[in-house]
């Protein structure tokens, strides 16, 4: 009788013996083997006695779009990849409970208020160009948009990438529209969009080849 009750025992023991699961949302491009994921999750983990669980989507837009099919229900504990553009967004979902870190003790330019959400870096947006294509890339935005040079863009799709957020909050504010026109109207034959950036490194499908591309992305360059 004994030894048909010691497995049931060991089975019973065994969930109080489980280790605390943390589960982050996050971006594939951070928990990914090349991201800071790994090492990130190796160095929690030795301090909390936890396991960190990581669920990876694409980019913030998927997952504030996966939080809100999820709603009340998500598995989620933590979610990491939301950017500025998507805070209001997240915020009106009423998903999200208050962080308790104090605005004090976050230092970013032009300060932070907000008791929910905590960033935790920033960069700028920049445009990137091959230096072998483009001896004398443009040195402004009026000259890249009102200039007479037909340049050849690929930028992230807005709608599914948080980076292409950026341009579009900007020309909001009347800052990346230096004529009627804008970047959207300059040189339409030559725009190339894509959701996300490796994609846009891939051959252009109805051309059967990638384009001579010298403005290539718009992307968030890590500060000093």
């Amino acid at each position: 009788m004994l030894k048909k009750l010691l497995p049931l025992l060991a089975l019973v023991a065994m969930p109080a013996l489980a280790k605390p699961v943390l589960t982050v949302y996050t971006y594939d491009s951070f928990s990914a083997d090349w991201g800071p994921g790994p090492a990130v999750k190796k160095a929690f983990e030795a301090e909390c006695g936890c396991e960190l669980k990581f669920v990876a989507l694409e980019d913030g837009v998927s997952l504030l779009n996966r939080l809100r099919m999820e709603g009340k229900n998500s598995k989620a504990d933590v979610v990491l990849g939301l950017d500025n553009n998507l805070l209001e967004a997240a915020a009106q979902s009423k998903l999200f409970a208050k962080s308790n870190v104090p605005a004090s003790a976050v230092s970013v330019p032009g300060g932070w208020d907000n008791d929910t959400f905590v960033p935790y870096d920033y960069g700028y947006f920049a445009f990137v160009y091959d230096k072998n294509k483009l001896a004398n890339p443009p040195k402004s935005l009026k000259e890249l948009v009102e200039g007479p040079q037909k340049w050849r863009v690929i930028y992230e799709d807005p709608r599914t990438s948080t980076p292409g957020l950026g341009p579009a909050a900007v020309d909001a504010k009347g800052l990346w529209r230096s004529s009627a026109r804008g970047l959207a109207e300059a040189g339409r034959e030559n725009r190339y969009r894509h959701q996300r950036l490796e994609r846009s490194l891939w051959p252009v499908p109805e051309r059967g080849k990638r384009p001579g591309v010298e403005l290539y992305h718009l992307a968030g360059l890590p500060h000093d």
